[in-house]
């Protein structure tokens, strides 16, 4: 998942060339499995997967993430994606909806230094090369 260290490496050497301080203990609340990922200075990112039951519930639930953060350009990552206002990432596949929170992200970050939405966008490509058949 999102939050082991198979992950944790991936996103380290494929999209941000920067190891975190810690990642935090993963969480599992009304079927969302999330954790933190927190660099030196204290910036951070979060990555969260929702778990729905069909493809009513999850085309709803990407739907309303969409009205809530504000849904930007479109992406072509899993079976649909789109960038919120502040740069985030949020992308659906199969039953489950990843977003990529990087509100808590210097403008610039990682190694080589990038932008907050292309950092995002980078994590959320890793993470679907990891999903069969992303």
């Amino acid at each position: 998942m999102v939050c082991e260290p198979e992950a944790q490496n991936e996103i380290y050497q494929e999209a941000i060339g920067a190891k975190p301080t810690s990642v935090s203990k993963p969480t599992w609340i009304d079927h969302v499995y999330s954790c933190t990922y927190t660099y030196p200075g204290g910036a951070s990112f979060t990555l969260s997967v929702k778990e729905l039951a069909d493809k009513d519930q999850t085309t709803a639930y990407f739907n309303m993430v969409g009205d809530r953060l504000g849904r930007g350009a479109p992406q072509v990552i899993g079976q649909g994606a789109f960038v919120t206002k502040n740069g985030s990432v949020v992308v659906r596949k199969d039953y489950k909806v990843l977003t990529v929170d990087i509100s808590h992200l210097p403008a610039q970050f990682g190694v080589p230094s990038d932008t907050r939405a292309n950092v995002a966008l980078n994590v959320a490509n890793v993470i679907m090369g990891c999903w069969t058949g992303a």
